[in-house]
């Protein structure tokens, strides 16, 4: 089997600051499960194999991890798909001069670019969009507080400022401020994250034995059907702009080990949980922070999706076809950096057990899409994936969901999903029962 996956898993772990060898992942069967004009399944396999190894030696199969990164595109409730994948809304349109996508899978985002084109209804918004340059439609719509991002060469993108700022950020950034004292032997997850990339992070950990609690705010609902975000944690509601929702999250942090978020950088800062706060008033934890296009440039407070980081950042260009843009085979910016996200929060428990301190590692879609688009272009064979040994079923109050398991084994063990809750069935407190890393 050719090994493309050695390169990136190398840049990985080094960029993780993990002391292993690519060499201590074992991967077998070929590569083709995800064909692409880019390295995608290598990409796939070497973030998927840095969290494995930042847990301990591990083997990976190649069909395991092609199947896991599309996970959501397998899921069922009683064998049909419970989610009909993206919204009208959400798709490339063509502009007076090139295209532009959008994303309106939320109803408040559908709502801003509906008001940023002065439609009123979805059949309006292909006629405006098209009166519009690509580069106007892309700002009014971010304007209006919507999500959208003209698309973009390679080139073009980093010639611009937003590209510039992203390509000098790391692949995964730290800090690091002392004064905590070293932990050891508990396994808490807090998660404030949504979509894939972040569920991704922390379902991981929970199947490596994390006590995963995720915290979604009522006002800003999940998407009904979203199990796949839910695997392996509880789940619970949490209004932190009133005093006392604010509190008890005060009060779970003071519980947690790992605090990992999807926040725009200075979208916590209103709540008094920015970093340096959180060292202050939490000292010794981790936080894994997520964002779209990263801590600084011009885009670092925008809002983004893998699609549009796809867009813009000039993936789609090199995927179109001959009448269209393109797009990955996969999510692969969502789930190739939520599985470095789960790397990063197991690398930053190490640091802190043997060093102490309250550790920050962040990490973004459209950096993640620069380290794809810097790997050399191998085209291999397309080759199917047999989904079916890599699925496992949970029965659920809703009914019976099937899943693609988590992928690799770790020290030789394989791994599974504890349970599947149903979304805000939970209260928002820690288990009392004892979690630890596998």
């Amino acid at each position: 089997m050719t090994a493309e996956w050695r390169r990136p898993l190398a840049e990985a772990l080094d960029a993780l600051g993990i002391d292993r060898s690519p060499d201590e992942l074992a991967v077998t069967g070929e590569l083709g499960h995800l064909p692409s004009r880019l390295a995608v399944e290598e990409i796939a396999i070497a973030s998927i194999g840095a969290a494995l190894l930042a847990a301990g030696p591990a083997e990976l199969a190649t069909e395991h991890a092609a199947a896991a990164v599309r996970s959501e595109a397998h899921l069922r409730l009683d064998g049909r798909p419970p989610l009909d994948g993206f919204a009208p809304l959400s798709r490339f349109w063509r502009t007076s001069d090139g295209w532009v996508r959008t994303h309106g899978n939320y109803p408040w985002h559908r709502e801003a670019l509906l008001r940023a084109l002065g439609a009123t209804d979805d059949v309006e918004v292909e006629p405006a969009i098209a009166e519009l340059p690509a580069l106007e439609a892309e700002s009014r719509v971010v304007a209006a507080g919507g999500i959208a991002a003209a698309v973009r060469t390679p080139a073009q993108w980093r010639a611009e400022a937003p590209g510039r700022a992203v390509d000098a950020q790391p692949l995964v950034g730290t800090r690091h401020v002392g004064g905590a004292a070293p932990r050891r032997g508990r396994f808490r997850v807090l998660d404030l994250t949504r979509v894939i990339a972040g569920p991704v992070c922390t379902r991981f950990l929970a199947a490596l034995g994390a006590d995963v609690l995720r915290i979604d705010p009522p006002h800003r609902p999940e998407r009904p059907g979203s199990y796949d975000t839910l695997l392996g944690k509880r789940s619970a509601v949490l209004d932190a702009r009133t005093p006392e929702g604010l509190a008890r999250l005060h009060d779970l942090l003071d519980g947690a080990d790992v605090l990992v978020h999807g926040y725009r950088p200075g979208a916590l800062e209103r709540f008094g949980l920015g970093f340096d706060a959180l060292a202050e008033r939490h000292p010794g934890l981790v936080v894994v922070s997520l964002s779209a296009w990263g801590n600084s440039g011009p885009w670092g407070e925008r809002r983004g999706f893998d699609s549009i980081a796809q867009a813009a950042t000039g993936i789609a260009t090199i995927e179109s076809t001959s009448d269209c843009p393109g797009a990955l085979p996969c999510q692969l910016l969502d789930h190739a950096t939520g599985y470095l996200c789960a790397a990063a929060a197991l690398d930053g428990l190490r640091r802190q057990s043997e060093r102490g301190g309250t550790w920050l590692r962040e990490l973004s879609l459209a950096r993640t899409a620069h380290w794809l688009l810097d790997q050399p272009r191998t085209e291999h064979p397309p080759l199917a994936v047999a989904v079916e040994p890599w699925l496992t079923s949970l029965n659920t109050p809703d009914g019976r969901i099937t899943t693609v398991t988590p992928p690799g084994r770790p020290n030789d063990q394989a791994l599974s999903w504890p349970f599947l809750h149903p979304y805000g069935s939970a209260v928002p407190a820690w288990s009392r029962e004892h979690f630890g890393l596998l």
